[in-house]
């Protein structure tokens, strides 16, 4: 296995760090990293990992597999600059949210062996999940190298049409930043009646964290899980008809929504040509 990696952030420093943890060697891994100071840190990390202060022909050339990890804004300089080494490449996998296949391809000088993922924050620690799909170019060697990579950091779910990937932004890709809104305010509750900071944090994270692992363990739909927690004249009764007053399902729904209309918004920011 040889991986280039172009862009060597946080997303990146996951992958190959959940690569390494299930065995892989550094030393199969190059990465284009133009900061001196995030250079540093990756080749402490990762002693023997290959560092180039540039995006040439030379940073992916014999690759299995480029791993284009920099920002949107900066993919089409950066991809216009690897057009002439990627032609031998097997395959393409792009992590930039908002990057669409067609624009990358064009970058790309016409290379069209692209496989696009968007993963979310928790990859960090190994417990993301990335939407995937790949183009009708793509092996299936190909594609079960990128799962085994992208698998380093997290689930992988395979989706059938690109446009599916925008909701993947919309639910999962800003997802995280709901989790932590309704932690928020759950800890914010607890404070209001009483609680100190770190025992309101306590109870709001735990119970948080105790709900998924009940509803991952149950085959039981969330709705289900939610009827049996919830007593006729009782607490969470009260609680779920102010919720239901306030229509925060359904605000929370057309907030998905939105964001997976501003991911559309954005493929075409990115896309269109300076």
């Amino acid at each position: 296995m040889n991986i280039a990696f172009v862009g060597g952030g946080n997303m990146a420093t996951a992958l190959i760090g959940g690569l390494v943890a299930k065995g892989a060697d550094p030393r199969d891994f190059r990465v284009v990293e133009p900061l001196p100071a995030q250079q540093d840190r990756l080749t402490g990390r990762f002693p023997g990992i290959g560092i180039f202060g540039e995006p040439t022909e030379g940073a992916v050339a014999g690759a299995d597999l480029v791993v284009m990890a920099v920002k949107p804004q900066q993919m089409r300089a950066a991809a216009m600059a690897l057009a002439p080494g990627v032609a031998d490449v097997p395959v393409v996998l792009s992590i930039a949210a908002g990057t669409r296949i067609a624009d990358l391809a064009r970058w790309l000088g016409g290379y069209t062996r692209i496989v696009r993922a968007m993963p979310n924050t928790p990859a960090l620690i190994g417990a993301g999940i990335s939407g995937v799909y790949a183009t009708a170019d793509v092996t299936d060697g190909s594609r079960r190298l990128a799962t085994r990579v992208l698998e380093a950091a997290g689930a992988v779910l395979w989706v059938e049409r690109e446009d599916l990937l925008d909701v993947v932004t919309g639910v999962s890709g800003s997802g995280p930043a709901y989790v932590f809104y309704f932690l928020e305010g759950l800890e914010e509750a607890a404070q209001a009646m009483g609680f100190a900071h770190a025992d309101a944090r306590l109870l709001a994270y735990a119970t948080f964290a105790g709900a998924v692992k009940l509803a991952q363990a149950s085959d039981l739909a969330p709705h289900v899980l939610r009827a049996q927690v919830t007593s006729k004249g009782g607490t969470t009764e009260r609680a779920l008809a102010v919720l239901e007053a306030g229509a925060v399902k359904a605000k929370f729904v057309a907030a998905v929504q939105a964001a997976a209309e501003r991911a559309r918004e954005m493929g075409d920011e990115f896309g269109r040509e300076p």
